[in-house]
């Protein structure tokens, strides 16, 4: 049996190269003015860097599955957060547009594999009962990297060169790897494991509906967040220290909220945690339209935004329970929803936007799309059973 010291040691490990991934997905969103100026391109160009990430994380998901279905999961996280680390580190030194959008891409690889496994772990090294707990502690390195190593790699980009803004991340994560590798339990793999059987989460209807809350649900906190900045700058006049403290208390309210995520999925389970998360985030999303104009209202919102997003945990917690033997698969998979929902609301509110909508309009395009996750989440119930219920009758 595993003694409890080292179950969270290695989870701290993990919390860790999540803290890495958090801090430069995040950061490199506030870096791009920097990297655009010193590359003399321009800010849609250096766009094109962001989304290369994201795409990576999309493709690398069910690659990374497939890849390391046989390797134990010590040495499969730790090879994938070496990888990370590695990739932001060539991005930090290497020069020209393509070399960083190459390797932008080929750090997001590793990200929807490192990040999924982690849960897992976490969640099977606790008692069944405390799973959810398990893949908040993972979860919360996300979130905290949002209050302390996103400003840490704005400060450095800005002050010594956007380069450090990439390498701060790239250094964290190769310490979390050696982390891992040195506390993380020495279990074998499954020598047995069938690498293309991960796939089949991939044809499970339960998985399927379940990436699509994940990818529909989410796109309303990424409509709000991604123009939470040019809203707070077009309609206020706060103070030069407003923005910096609404993207903080955005990390804040994030920990705070996957803490809390994690206890009421214990309690309510993980189906009514989930309705609980869509209904909180409807609420945050309807705040943070209201709260437009008024710079002290936008800063609050931007930590209720958060708070409120915890629908991760549940959603993670429910697919351990329908993946079968294919769980590093749904695991990273939701990771990838997860970047989908970011790209699917950034377009959407900004679509509403250049409509001429206002900037209340994205907090409006978030309430939808949290919506039409609550009515993906009650066809997947309803399949569920529909399906249950047919299985019944053919025995």
């Amino acid at each position: 049996m595993t003694h409890p010291r080292s179950t969270r040691n290695a989870i701290l490990a993990m919390a860790l190269g999540a803290f890495a991934i958090g801090t430069s997905e995040f950061a490199a969103m506030g870096l791009l003015p920097y990297f655009a100026a010193d590359l003399s391109i321009t800010e849609p160009q250096a766009g094109h860097v962001i989304s290369a990430y994201a795409l990576g994380v999309v493709v690398g998901a069910p690659l990374t599955s497939i890849l390391g279905a046989r390797l134990p999961r010590r040495r499969y996280l730790a090879a994938l957060m070496a990888a990370y680390g590695m990739m932001n580190l060539l991005a930090a030194i290497l020069p020209g547009l393509s070399a960083l959008t190459v390797t932008r891409f080929l750090a997001g690889l590793p990200h929807g594999g490192f990040l999924g496994v982690a849960m897992l772990y976490a969640a099977d090294a606790l008692p069944r009962e405390k799973r959810a707990r398990g893949v908040a502690q993972v979860l919360l390195g996300l979130t905290l990297a949002n209050v302390a190593g996103v400003p840490l790699a704005g400060a450095l980009g800005q002050g010594i060169g956007w380069r450090w803004g990439f390498a701060l991340p790239g250094v964290i994560a190769l310490i979390s790897a050696g982390a891992i590798l040195r506390l993380a339990p020495r279990v074998g793999g499954d020598p047995d494991a069938r690498p293309l059987a991960e796939l089949r989460a991939l044809s499970n209807p339960r998985v399927l509906w379940l990436l699509a809350v994940s990818a529909v649900g989410f796109g309303g906190l990424f409509s709000v967040y991604s123009f939470l900045t040019a809203a707070m700058l077009a309609t206020t006049d706060g103070p030069d220290w407003a923005i910096p403290l609404a993207l903080a208390m955005f990390g804040v309210g994030g920990t705070l909220g996957t803490w809390g995520a994690g206890r009421f999925t214990e309690i309510l389970g993980s189906t009514r945690a989930a309705y609980l998360s869509l209904a909180l985030m409807a609420v945050t999303q309807g705040f943070a339209a209201l709260a437009v104009g008024d710079w002290v209202l936008m800063v609050l919102s931007s930590f209720a935004l958060a708070a409120g997003a915890g629908l991760v945990i549940p959603l993670q917690t429910k697919l351990m329970d329908v993946a079968g033997p294919a769980q590093n698969m749904a695991a990273s998979m939701n990771h990838a929803s997860f970047n989908a929902a970011n790209a699917l609301g950034a377009w959407l509110g900004g679509a509403a936007l250049a409509a001429g909508w206002g900037w209340s309009s994205p907090g409006l395009v978030g309430i939808a799309l949290t919506a039409a996750g609550a009515v993906v989440l009650t066809l997947a119930l309803w399949s569920e059973r529909t399906a249950a219920a047919a299985a019944g009758c053919a025995r």
